[in-house]
């Protein structure tokens, strides 16, 4: 699928988007995640715990990771052999709201709520959000990229500190990066299972800008 040389390219999210994200985090949830969450957890969790926030979207604070696919050229000249294109391989985001984790439909859940009220940057921490890597592109630092640019853009903002919501696989990316567990919680999902999540922080003079 792809060439461990392909360029990266980090941009901002766009609407148009959604439905290459939406595909991207479920490969990544049945690939990277089924060491640590068991099949009914994942299903469970796709479309509302994992899934697509459109909110940061619009606010312009999540980010795609695009890198170079290739894929067999059109059947009218079947001698066109591969034809590269630019794919999404990874995405995440940070938050100025409340909301903590989950897509749009996190209240399919029982006992979710979504909070979209504005973050003070004097005395909250930005959230972190929404981080899923293709299974093919994994290990190659994409996450930490996007992090990097994340609490950037954050700290631009005014804000002196990070929260995110992590799970059991993305834990160790973010204890590596400086974030520290602050308490756990069992996220009930809508189908009877429930999926363990991990509060994390960190203080922004601990970040790469």
């Amino acid at each position: 699928m792809n060439r461990p040389e392909d360029p990266i390219e980090i941009r901002r999210a766009e609407p148009p988007d959604i439905p290459s994200i939406e595909a991207l985090i479920r490969l990544s949830v049945h690939g990277l995640q089924s060491e640590d969450y068991s099949e009914a957890q994942r299903d469970g969790a796709l479309g509302s715990v994992f899934g697509v926030d459109t909110r940061l979207i619009l606010d312009g604070t999540y980010f795609v990771a695009e890198g170079t696919s290739t894929a067999r050229g059109s059947t009218e000249n079947e001698h066109a052999g591969a034809v590269p294109s630019r794919v999404i391989v990874a995405c995440g985001g940070w938050s100025k709201r409340k909301t903590l984790f989950g897509g749009d439909h996190l209240g399919v859940n029982p006992g979710s709520v979504r909070e979209d009220s504005l973050l003070d940057p004097r005395s909250d921490r930005a959230k972190i959000r929404a981080f899923f890597v293709h299974p093919d592109w994994a290990r190659r630092g994409l996450g930490s990229r996007i992090l990097d640019t994340c609490e950037k853009a954050a700290i631009e903002a005014g804000f002196t500190g990070f929260e995110l919501g992590a799970t059991l696989t993305g834990e160790r990316l973010y204890t590596a990066r400086g974030y520290t567990a602050t308490d756990r919680r069992e996220v009930p999902l809508s189908n009877g299972a429930s999926l363990p999540v991990i509060r994390m922080t960190k203080d922004a003079k601990g970040a790469r800008i």
